[in-house]
This record gives structure tokens, sequence and C-alpha cells, in this order.
């Protein structure tokens, strides 16, 4: 059976039963039927434990983040504790391109998938409004006698579909070019504001262009940022939905964590952490750029510590970071597989760096061997690691007690906490801090671009933003095709775009692209509507 075929046969509760479970009634949710709705009003109390759940380096097969995480969340449920997932909203790009849907799997899924897959509560649809709309204003602006002197424009339209073909457009006056909307800057402050004033401020703070000497020039000059927090004034109010476990998940938000930061919003966690005694939630792709991001920026700027993370990994990718070709990767291959556990503890001493208790766990697919298990067990033991199994695909919650149980064994031991970088070093030594320590590079180039941009940063005083790495997921390195952990390799810094509103900086590595194009074959073909049904999201 496919995901959809599974999460149609589980019998939703009415989302104001699943609301009394963490304390909210009706009075505090906007109802989208009987199976969604928007958390308007809740109590604030202590807050609960927060833990962060990533993987090692993505490869083709998927490693089962956000499965896992939907998982644990109801194996803590089970065990009793009063749990709360939160989680990212998914992009159409990817349910549309090559990933798929960002729901969960077989019986560890949130629902009602198709909804939240598609246009959900219209979070996206809003975000893409207000990204436009200040798009709109600044070439009406130009177009009127432009008064504010805009010589150069750096905010850019979004579109929440992948299409190559709007990376370089033409427009009556200027160049433009196109961001997928989870790459946008309207996204990344969204997810980054405290609350709705603080979102109206840093709508106003979103750098737009320079004038002819070369002095910055903001959205608030436009007198815009009351029109677009208008549009987003019911999208920054967190979506409340249910697993297939019968138990709460807090999804809002959808920043990808390869070109953006790649965590679901301040507000949704922080409304969790009020709500419930534990807090699962995800950071996309691997260890590396999600995990990162989310230590390095989402904690720095909202306050925020975890108490626990959880390392997620498949044999499957081990053996592909072993150097198994994808057609042999259901072969047994042990050596390959030990090889490829080098990806592992490599993401697994960076994590351990923040001063945080991590658990690693193996999710489990019915083509791993007892052979490649046992291995990956024993290389774990060797280096002090206890690795959890699970089965949430197939279990849902019940394929996670023992992590679980594990994960609340981690959350009592001592928290160290601490980031990567300060604030007060440069932009340099930054980059320098995220590609030497997390990645393993030997060294950083820049091109002319990004030299002039780092000039600005400087002029300007904004180096004491922190940084946000846009690179490819499949590599510890900007090369796609160097698997595993790459040795003595260079990253080149290409391109630097200032994101004030969201108050980082965002690096473009290597040849990463902002507006990602569709497969040879796009996930579209399988998708369908027959006898009113949606068919073939996965």
């Amino acid at each position: 059976m496919m995901d959809i075929d599974i999460a149609r046969k589980y019998k939703k509760e009415d989302i104001r039963v699943i609301a009394e479970k963490i304390g909210l009634k009706e009075k505090d949710l906007m109802l989208y039927g009987n199976d969604m709705a928007k958390i308007i009003n809740y109590r604030k109390k202590k807050d609960g434990k927060l833990i962060l759940v990533t993987a090692i380096s993505p490869t083709p097969f998927g490693e089962g983040k956000t499965t896992v995480s939907i998982g644990l969340h109801d194996a803590l449920c089970k065990l009793g504790k009063k749990s709360v997932a939160a989680l990212r909203e998914p992009s159409m790009g990817p349910v549309f391109g090559m990933k798929g849907g960002a729901t969960g799997g077989g019986y560890s899924q949130i629902v009602p998938m198709e909804d939240i897959n598609l246009h959900f509560t219209g979070d996206f649809a809003a975000i893409e409004a207000a990204n436009n709309l200040l798009c709109a204003a600044i070439d009406n602006h130009i177009y009127f006698g432009n008064q504010l002197d805009i010589q150069e424009v750096i905010f850019h339209r979004c579109l929440d579909v992948n299409d190559r073909a709007l990376r370089r457009v033409s427009l009556e006056n200027r160049k433009e070019s196109f961001n997928i909307t989870a790459a946008s800057e309207i996204m990344a402050l969204f997810c980054l504001a405290e609350d709705f004033d603080d979102l109206k401020k840093k709508l106003g703070n979103i750098m737009i262009g320079y004038n002819s000497k070369g002095e910055f020039i903001y959205a608030r000059e436009l007198g815009i940022e009351g029109a677009m927090t208008t549009l987003l004034k019911t999208a920054i109010r967190p979506n409340l939905v249910q697993t297939m476990g019968g138990n709460p998940a807090i999804i809002h938000g959808g920043p990808f964590a390869n070109i953006a930061h790649g965590c679901n919003s301040v507000i949704a966690t922080k409304t969790a952490l009020a709500l419930g005694d534990y807090v699962v939630t995800e950071a996309g792709f691997g260890a590396d750029l999600g995990a990162e991001k989310f230590l390095d920026i989402k904690c720095r700027k909202a306050g925020l510590s975890p108490d626990a993370i959880v390392l997620v990994a498949t044999i499957k990718a081990l053996k592909y970071h072993g150097g198994v070709p994808k057609e042999d990767i259901f072969k047994e291959n042990v050596e390959a597989m030990s090889n490829g556990y080098a990806n592992l503890k490599k993401h697994y001493d960076n994590l351990k760096k923040y001063g945080v208790e991590v658990v690693v766990t193996l999710n489990t697919y019915n083509t791993d061997t007892k052979n490649e298990v046992k291995a990956l067990d024993e290389l774990c033991k060797n280096d002090g690691i206890t690795l959890c199994i699970n089965d949430v695909y197939n279990k849902g919650g019940d394929g996670a007690i023992d992590l679980a149980k594990e994960v609340l064994k981690a959350v009592k031991m001592d928290n160290n906490f601490k980031l990567l970088y300060e604030d007060n070093i440069s932009i340099e030594k930054k980059v320098e801090t995220v590609c030497k320590e997390i990645y393993g590079a030997s060294s950083i180039t820049y091109s002319d671009e990004a030299k002039k941009k780092l000039d600005l940063i400087k002029k300007n005083k904004l180096e004491d933003y922190p940084i946000c790495l846009a690179k490819t997921q499949y590599s510890l390195s900007d090369d796609q095709k160097k698997l595993g952990v790459p040795k003595d390799f260079e990253i080149t810094v290409r391109d630097i775009n200032i994101y004030n509103g969201a108050g980082f900086i965002t690096l473009i590595l290597g040849t990463m692209m902002t507006m990602p194009g569709l497969p040879k074959e796009p996930n579209y073909l399988k998708i369908d509507v027959v006898d009113g049904k949606i068919v073939g999201l996965n």
C-alpha cells in the first residue's frame, strides 16, 4: 500500500478532541473542517523538553526523519508522556518534483496527508503573495518616478513550484529572478518572528536594493509592511493536526535546509513547548545543514536550547556513502556499510560539539540484513555509541518505544549547550568555522561578487549576523558527487544575500540554486484524481 492508502484507512479524531489533549478548547482554535485548525490562543506554562531530530547526509532513498519524528512522538505518548510534535509544512516543489510529500510514511504519518502536502491552510500561498506584493511595489515605485533612487533591486519574486526557467527572467526595465517560496526571505523571517508585531518589524527591515550612493533601501520606505502583514495575519498562527497515533502535531512554516534555515517556526516551537512536556521537532536534510542552522540560527535568535538530539541513519544510506551504486543498494554489503559508517560518525561528532546528548537510531527497512545491522551495532559500540533500532514505518509509535526510552534518559543528562561561533567574529571567520569544523573543508575561496558583498556587509556593520550556508544536501562538501566523508576539499562561496529582515546572511556555495528544477521523471507523473480521490501522492 502507498502512504496515501494507509493514511485513508486511519479514522481521524475530531481536531477539538486532539486539542483537548494539550489543554486547548474550541475557543482557542480557528477550525478548518473537523481535522485541521489554527491555534489562536494558548496558556503559557513552564517550557517542555525540546528534542531535535536530524540525520546523516541524505541519499536518493530518503532517511525518514519526519517518519521517525512522528513515530518518536507517538511512542512518548504511549509511554504516558505529554508530547507534542512541531514540524515544518511541506512545499509543493518537492511534492511534484523528486522528494514527494513530507508528512511521514507508513504507519507513522500526520493526517490529513493530502491537505497538508498540498494547499493545507494556505500559509505558503500567503507568504508567496506577501513576497510578490513587495516585488510589485518595488517595480511600481520605479515606474512612477523612483523617488527612492532604486538603482539595483536585491529582493526577488517567489513561487512554490520547481521551475528552472524562472532563475533568470527579463522585465520591462530590468532583470529579475525567482526563488522557490521555501527559500524566500519572507519564509525565513516568518519562521523566526516571535509574534505579530515582530513579524511586521521584520518585514519592514527587508533590504530591497541600493541607491546611486550605494546605500541600502528598506521595504518600510515603500510603506508596504502593513499590507504585507495583513496578508500574513492568519498564516502566522500555527496549525494543529494529528498523527495516526491520535496525538497532536503542530505544523507551521517550511524553509528548506539546503538553501534556507530548515526549521519550523519559532512561534510553533514555543507554542508546543508551552503546551507539552516534550516537544519533538525536526531540522531538514543532514545534520550539517538543518541541525547546524537550527542550533546556530534558530536557537540563537529565539533563545532556545535542545535537551537531546536524535541522529537518524539507514542501512541503505550507509551503503550508498560506502560506494554502492543505486542499482545494487538492496544487496547485502557489510563492507560498504562499514565504510559508509564514517558519514554517521562525522555527523555524530559534529553534534557533540554543541554540548547536547545525541541518540543514534537506525530507521529499519525490510531490505536490511541481520549481518548489516549487527555490523553497524558493533561499529557504534566500539565508538561508545548506543544504537537504537526503530520500525516506525511498519509499527508507528510501537516501533519506537526503545528509542523513546533512550531519549527520555538523554533529556535528563547534563545539558551544556553552546553555539558553534560567537556573534562578534567576522563573516569570514564564521564561514571558516562551519566549513572546517562541520563540513571538514581544507580551504574556502570567494568569488569577486561574494567579495564585493562582504565589503558591503562590513561597511554597513552587519557582521554580527549569523550565517546560513546554502549548499548541496548530498555531500558534506559543496560537490554532491563527493559522498561519505570527503577530505582535502575546497569550498567556494559564489554569492551572498543579506537577509536583513530575517537577521542572517545567506552564502551560496558551489553551484547551489535557490530555484530548483524538476527531475527528468517528476512525481507529478504519478499524481492524479480518480473517482474524486487523489492518487499517487506519497
